[in-house]
């Protein structure tokens, strides 16, 4: 199949579900931009995930970057079971969250969530959240709650993301101690010296693994082969990531500028993305991308 013409199968326009968080932002811009690059129109339509996850299985979008696992498990599973969608590669493999301190915490011997309580006074007693109602915050409270490792008398403060790193880099710059939601990927990684805490007693609250996967309509392998080919290889090392959300969010840079230069100096990369790809006019895609880069 993929040794078809390209004009017998293959799509024009390709439709993206974006959801409003900066990594998914920047990693639909850098594929966009490789696609346009190949031959193709690209849309980036900016929705709630329950939308894109509707539209995939309409037909109405076609590539869906942001499949968090195990955070949308629930939504993403059965769609799959219905042949709806496929679930085609993870994008972002072995991603980190959970409870977070600055390495000078970490290197005087805070190295697991069982660390924290014998030094509740240098925390305050506080961990600082997100926003409420997130899953994260939920297993804070549980263990909370349940005085798991000892946490019953700390407190969580729940705030934006936003807020929550402007408190936490107020304290870092004090070298004062501590302890706040991180995940990767994410430009925190990038402006700060973390290290990611070791759970303790199960409590579901540090060193979470997820992945992300590349979710789209189940038809999208027949209808254009080397599309789904080049999704299918569209692997993105989390450091790079890192640095995608920071040049973005953190540095406020156009998300199309911050891809592009990526592109221009990661063309060993794309190579790999491109593999066995052809470019729509059936010439090979990686040739398409550096004329254009």
């Amino acid at each position: 199949m993929l040794g078809a013409s390209p004009a017998v199968a293959s799509l024009k326009d390709v439709r993206f579900g974006v959801p409003p968080w900066p990594g998914v932002t920047v990693k639909s811009e850098v594929a966009a931009q490789l696609m346009e690059a190949m031959g193709y129109d690209t849309r980036q339509n900016d929705l709630a995930v329950s939308v894109i996850l509707e539209g995939l299985t309409r037909n109405d979008l076609d590539v869906y970057l942001g499949g968090w696992y195990p955070v949308q498990t629930d939504m993403v599973e059965p769609l799959i079971a219905k042949g709806k969608v496929e679930k085609l590669v993870s994008n972002i493999q072995g991603a980190t969250s959970g409870l977070v301190v600055p390495q000078y915490v970490y290197d005087a011997g805070i190295t697991s969530v069982a660390d924290l309580d014998a030094h509740r006074e240098r925390f305050d007693g506080e961990i600082q959240g997100i926003e409420a109602g997130t899953g994260i915050n939920t297993a804070i409270l549980g263990a909370i709650e349940g005085d798991i490792a000892g946490l019953g008398d700390w407190n969580l403060r729940e705030s934006s993301t936003a807020a929550m790193l402007a408190q936490a880099e107020q304290k870092m710059a004090n070298e004062e101690w501590v302890t706040f939601v991180g995940w990767e990927p994410h430009w925190m990684n990038v402006s700060f010296d973390l290290a990611y805490l070791e759970d303790a007693d199960e409590a579901g609250i540090a060193d979470i693994e997820s992945t992300v996967w590349t979710v789209v309509p189940a038809s999208l392998a027949q209808e254009d082969p080397h599309l789904h080919r080049f999704l299918s290889q569209f692997v993105v090392d989390i450091e790079d990531q890192n640095a995608w959300v920071h040049g973005y969010s953190y540095e406020d840079r156009p998300a199309d500028e911050v891809a592009t230069e990526w592109i221009e100096n990661n063309l060993d990369t794309v190579a790999e993305w491109l593999d066995s790809v052809e470019a729509r006019d059936g010439t090979p895609a990686i040739e398409a991308v550096r004329a254009a880069y």
